[in-house]
């Protein structure tokens, strides 16, 4: 049996790590090793996990040390297992599968960001002179280093033209394949209990779900919120997700007036306006029960939420941020173009993408916030569009199921 490795730096609550797990089942005729560099996991795998124990560091001299320890440790592992394959998720473990091969290992790297998009926007990267050497650095890395692969994986279209266009890829070691999911194991999952959030689920309720960060643009969800109760007052909104825009996000629903669970903080009851769930493994029995999914991300590489509420047949509206949105809810149109107005595309609502800018609670409402209001408001009271867009979402998420997927990924390992 061909041995392969998954290399990820943890199996903690995010959409890369959730596409791993997913993977490990699909690669059922391999042998399957997931290598993480931190001790966190949140996700079952199929294979055995191997934990190097060399976290990520905020400090540079951290970063300088960790680099040679990183190497040696990753580099004595696949000596040990002598993979056939080891494929990499997110950076810096591309950088480290790069630099890492043995033997006649096939080196696959898979990217999930628009780069340039997030180099614009992502607070990590700094500010100014920071954030352009790091930009130069990453161009130099990627357009040298990374065209030695043997094969690149982009996990949408709009991915693999940024790489080709603004980082030096070769366009022929490159290949698009979408995000596995399980389509059978969601649907059974959605018809979990719901426990003492029942409660909730007693109103009408639109939902979200991601990390608590400023790349989601949950603000804008929750100011939209308190225009859309004016007009329906039993309305409810479920946020599933953590993140470090926890306390912003929660004084914000406060100041907005809405009465606000807290996973950590409350007991719940069906009296809250505004719910903050945490993390779930199965956010699915949430999602299955929603009138909407809202999402209002502002820069995406390929959000797996958006399939995942799909595959519950949950009717959706979406930014139309760069990338993914369009090319899962309008497929036969341009992915590159982004919409200045309501779109009601084929299988969901695109809707223009938001400013990467925080809000207080007394701005008022800006032109394209009560855009979503009206959008939303149509959609929550028309029942024959729900349906429709109900049936359209589960029919397209299958195009994305798990095992159709995995033979693209295995045709590619051939």
């Amino acid at each position: 049996m061909k041995r392969l490795i998954f290399l990820i730096p943890h199996l903690g609550s995010g959409g890369a790590e959730r596409v791993v797990a997913n993977l490990s089942y699909g690669f059922r005729d391999f042998e399957n090793y997931i290598v993480i560099f931190e001790n966190i996991v949140k996700y079952k795998v199929n294979g055995k996990i191997v934990v190097l124990n060399i976290p990520a560091s905020q400090s540079l001299i951290k970063k300088l040390i960790n680099l040679p320890i990183r190497y040696y440790k990753l580099k004595r592992v696949k000596q040990k297992i002598k993979p056939y394959a080891t494929i990499s998720l997110l950076e810096p473990m591309n950088f480290y599968n790069a630099i890492t091969k043995v033997n006649k290992e096939k080196i696959l790297l898979s990217f999930h960001s628009n780069y340039t998009k997030t180099f614009e926007e992502d607070p990590f990267f700094g500010d100014g002179i920071k954030r352009k050497i790091l930009y130069f650095a990453y161009r130099i890395v990627f357009k040298i280093l990374y065209n030695e692969a043997d094969l690149i994986i982009a996990i949408s279209k709009d991915v693999a033209l940024d790489l080709i266009k603004n980082f030096g890829i070769d366009s022929k070691k490159i290949k698009v394949i979408y995000n596995p999911y399980p389509i059978e194991e969601i649907n059974r999952l959605s018809e979990e209990g719901l426990d003492e959030f029942e409660t909730i689920f007693k109103h009408p309720v639109i939902i979200t779900a991601g990390r608590l960060t400023k790349q989601k643009g949950q603000w804008y969800l929750l100011r939209i919120f308190r225009k859309l109760k004016e007009k329906h007052k039993d309305l409810r909104l479920v946020i599933l997700g953590e993140g470090e825009l926890k306390e912003y996000l929660v004084e914000l629903s406060e100041k907005l007036g809405l009465k606000t669970f807290v996973w950590d903080r409350d007991n719940i009851s069906e009296d809250f306006d505004v719910s903050f769930l945490g993390f779930h493994k199965n956010p699915f029995k949430f999602m299955a029960r929603a009138k909407l999914f809202i999402f209002p991300s502002l820069w995406e590489g390929f959000p797996n939420v958006l399939v995942e509420a799909m595959a519950c047949g949950v009717p959706v509206v979406s930014s139309d941020c760069r990338s993914g949105p369009r090319e899962i809810l309008a497929p036969d149109t341009d992915f590159s173009y982004q919409t200045e107005k309501p779109e009601f595309a084929e299988y969901g609502v695109l809707m223009p993408v938001f400013e990467v800018k925080f809000k207080s609670a007394d701005e008022p409402l800006e032109e394209k916030e009560l855009m979503w209001v009206e959008v939303i408001n149509k959609m929550l009271e028309d029942e024959s569009l729900r349906g429709i867009y109900s049936e359209r979402a589960k029919q397209r998420a299958d195009d994305f199921g798990l095992e159709k997927i995995v033979e693209e990924w295995i045709e590619v390992l051939r």
